[in-house]
């Protein structure tokens, strides 16, 4: 089983071009609730976590139960920089965002979507939801639950992505050598949508390995 959680300013439906590449797959898609209301499926038996941006940060936090792997794609554990994270983003330009985020939600949220490279119609902002997940960005480092994962990691990332640059993925998993991590070389931040196939055929062998593994 597959399930798949978005990232930030974005909601299920993210996931449909993906969704229908690997069609074959039983598969269920999370809703953070940013434009409507929140969904979490139920899923039971082996899953494989599939997170997008912010939704790796969140599958870090607590991953499902018997979860077998996680694919991060444009991923991190931290967001923001630190004095030992110095290539995550400023937590003043967050800061600014969320003080925007209270009078002018929509401009926001498509000023941010428009960077990713996304152009689709959105519905009203839940301002509440929004603001909650911004303070994870600003705040929150999952870095040693990425050190301590306990199951293989798959990790895709765009070599142009104007969200997670290249410094900040290599700086964020550099602690899993052992693990997979793969470039693609003009890919941006949303590459479940823009570069669907090579997404797809990464999982599905990451899940073939998985699966030679019980």
């Amino acid at each position: 089983m597959l399930r798949f959680i978005h990232g930030w300013a974005f909601d299920a439906a993210f996931w449909d071009p993906l969704r229908a590449a690997l069609a074959d797959s039983p598969q269920a898609a999370c809703d953070a609730g940013y434009f409507g209301r929140t969904h979490e499926p139920d899923v039971t038996g082996p899953v494989i976590a599939v997170g997008h941006s912010l939704g790796v940060l969140r599958l870090l936090r607590q991953l499902p139960d018997q979860c077998i792997g996680l694919v991060s794609i444009n991923g991190f554990p931290r967001f923001s920089a630190a004095p030992d994270f110095p290539s995550g983003v400023p937590a003043r330009l967050l800061d600014r965002m969320d003080k925007r985020l209270v009078d002018s939600p929509a401009a926001v949220v498509q000023d941010f979507r428009q960077r990713c490279g996304d152009e689709t119609p959105f519905g009203p902002p839940q301002v509440a939801t929004l603001r909650r997940d911004l303070a994870a960005l600003r705040d929150e480092d999952q870095r040693p639950a990425l050190a301590a994962l306990p199951v293989p990691l798959l990790a895709l990332a765009g070599g142009a992505d104007a969200i997670v640059p290249a410094a900040m993925t290599r700086a964020a998993f550099a602690c899993r050598p052992e693990d997979e991590l793969h470039w693609r070389e003009q890919g941006g931040h949303l590459l479940p949508v823009t570069d669907t196939g090579w997404c797809a055929a990464h999982i599905r062998g990451f899940a073939a390995r998985l699966a030679q593994r019980t």
